[in-house]
């Protein structure tokens, strides 16, 4: 995990961390205002400037201690509040208290991951480059491909699932679990097989662009059970003797 060098600020970088923020308070506009399918969008949105801020901080080194700080609090709120939001709005608010417990549990676990994260990367012993627990913008991403999926289904104003209910408790785990999550980050593709990686990125793009509201939900579902499955994988070796 790389680690920020200086407190300096650097305009581009905090540029695309605010844009995320925006789009993240313009879901819960939306998503107060009803319209829970562009909030939903408007999530999905602040997570593609998410992943580019860092991006684009460490390919113009320019990482810096007040870019990671800032980029924690407009997560909290682009992937904390404005989903927690949506999705109380969404279906959760015939839950009662239940609902209402499950959105501040989810924006508290957001809060904690957030944390935690912060905590590892100051940390010059941690040089494990895969997260811990479920990264907070793919819960959000989550939850908005859910909602993008049932207006796929037809289900235009609120609706009342008891599956939402239990998704969002179990994201709101998830997050703040010790299971392990893939980042990514440091994938390295050897020169031999740079040809077929952009085959494959061609398909996967493809694939996903067939039915977006179906593709993405599925994709971000199973990326929040992976943690799930790598942790089973793990305990089967162990019981059987594999190193």
């Amino acid at each position: 995990m790389e680690r920020p060098r200086s407190n300096r600020f650097n305009a581009l970088p905090s540029m695309l961390t605010c844009t995320s923020l925006f789009s993240g308070f313009y879901s819960m506009v939306a998503s107060i205002n009803g319209d829970f399918f562009p909030a939903a969008v408007a999530i999905l949105v602040a997570g593609v400037f998410d992943g580019l801020d860092g991006r684009v901080a460490r390919l113009t080194d320019s990482t810096s201690r007040f870019g990671m700080q800032l980029d924690s609090l407009c997560d909290m709120v682009s992937f904390g509040v404005a989903p927690a939001l949506l999705a109380y709005l969404w279906a959760l608010i015939p839950y009662g208290r239940y609902g209402w417990l499950a959105a501040f549990l989810y924006v508290a676990t957001t809060a904690l991951r957030l944390a935690r994260f912060n905590s590892m990367a100051e940390d010059p012993d941690n040089d494990n480059h895969d997260f811990v627990g479920l990264p907070c913008p793919a819960a959000a991403g989550a939850i908005a491909t859910m909602v993008m999926f049932f207006h796929y289904l037809g289900a235009t104003e609120t609706v009342k699932h008891f599956s939402i209910l239990l998704l969002v408790y179990l994201l709101s785990y998830l997050m703040i679990s010790s299971h392990r999550y893939l980042s990514f980050k440091k994938i390295k593709i050897t020169k031999e097989k740079r040809f077929q990686s952009v085959v494959g990125m061609i398909l996967v793009l493809t694939l996903l662009a067939t039915e977006p509201p179906v593709t993405l939900f599925v994709t971000a579902l199973l990326y929040a059970l992976s943690g799930l499955f790598l942790e089973l994988y793990t305990f089967v070796r162990r019981k059987k003797g594999c190193p």
